[in-house]
């Protein structure tokens, strides 16, 4: 089969290559990818410049939806022909503090799907059964492919933030984790303005079609000013910065209000300067956040749902899988939402 594997460590050295089919184990799931999406750490794989453990040559990629193709002996409560999605902490110790309190996304020897074992740019992959989640009915193979961003996303908010009906929220970054936090936002009964600059301007007025209260281009209107201005100068009581961008996160900190709740989404990729004294002088809840855990996963399908978020139109170019590269320089200069590879076997399928 065909499958996007990182052969090598080191910027570049990625390429589609054939590839033997995986095996199912005893306690494990054999799961036939329908729709593959592309993640900003998927680029920083690429580029080489992540701190999460890579273990080449590896198959890329861990946003996913598929069809149950085989169950491992041991496995129950699935069949041959589930629709599901899959958490992406392939292994974790089980017995650290982390692990033993619910937190397997910070254990130390977690090792993930598309970094350390086979992921999902190809037709088949292998997954513990642990991890599988039905999905609901109604929902689509590319709504349910983005379940593991808007997992991530649910974690920072239900998790390290508190959202309350009326608050005002802003939303820094209109990339898809971006227009995901502001619909959780907006379920939660928050008022939420989304800041972009002018390349975003396509994205925006999709957060604008998606339910924000407000859009605003950075470039083009004072952030603060505003942010102030509808806040009787109080400032944001929650910022969910999404795009990993030290101006943004600077911007941020001025808007925010004292005792604010901060949550660091987007991954700089690099370290960044900041004033650490707003966070200081503000008292504020400020935390960054990594991944998802398996409540976050349970709270993203029950959203989906329920219509509490629409992810649908966030999905807004498909490729076949042997065009990753113009999808990567795509995802790179924001030409595009929510990128979706099809692996070539499902392509077949469809033609």
């Amino acid at each position: 089969m065909k499958a996007l594997v990182k052969y090598a460590a080191g910027p570049g050295n990625m390429e589609i290559r054939d590839v033997p089919e995986p095996v199912c184990g005893d306690d494990q799931i054999k799961i036939k990818v329908k729709k593959a999406g592309i993640c900003g750490s998927d680029l920083h794989i690429y580029h080489s410049d992540i701190a999460i453990p890579v273990n080449p040559p590896v198959i890329v990629g861990h946003e996913f939806s598929g069809v149950i193709a085989e169950i491992g002996k041991n496995v129950k409560d699935f069949e041959v022909g589930d629709r599901v999605v899959s958490e992406t902490a392939f292994s974790f110790c089980g017995v650290c503090d982390y692990c033993t309190e619910g937190y397997y996304n910070l254990c130390n020897e977690r090792r993930t799907l598309g970094y350390w074992y086979d992921g999902i740019f190809t037709d088949y992959t292998v997954v513990p059964a642990g991890r599988v989640h039905k999905i609901p009915e109604g929902i689509s193979f590319t709504a349910a492919a983005m379940t593991e961003p808007l997992a991530c996303v649910c974690h920072a908010i239900y998790d390290l933030s508190v959202i309350r009906a009326g608050d005002i929220v802003l939303v820094s970054g209109p990339g898809a984790i971006g227009l995901m936090a502001m619909q959780i936002a907006k379920a939660e009964g928050a008022i939420v303005v989304v800041s972009g600059l002018t390349h975003d301007l396509e994205r925006l007025e999709m957060a604008k079609e998606l339910g924000a209260d407000y859009v605003l281009n950075v470039q083009e209107n004072d952030l603060i000013e505003f942010v102030n201005s509808i806040t009787g100068g109080y400032g944001a009581d929650v910022v969910l910065e999404c795009s990993g961008a030290a101006p943004a996160i600077d911007s941020a900190l001025q808007a925010i209000k004292k005792r604010g709740y901060f949550v660091q989404i987007g991954l700089p990729g690099k370290k960044i300067t900041f004033d650490i004294e707003k966070v200081c002088y503000k008292e504020l809840h400020f935390s960054g956040s990594l991944g998802s855990r398996k409540h976050s996963w349970r709270t993203a399908l029950k959203l989906m749902k329920q219509g509490k978020v629409n992810l649908e139109p966030l999905a807004n170019v498909e490729l076949p899988l042997e065009e990753w590269e113009t999808a990567f320089n795509r995802f790179e200069q924001k030409d595009g939402c929510k990128f979706m590879l099809i692996p070539a076997d499902e392509q077949l399928n469809c033609s």
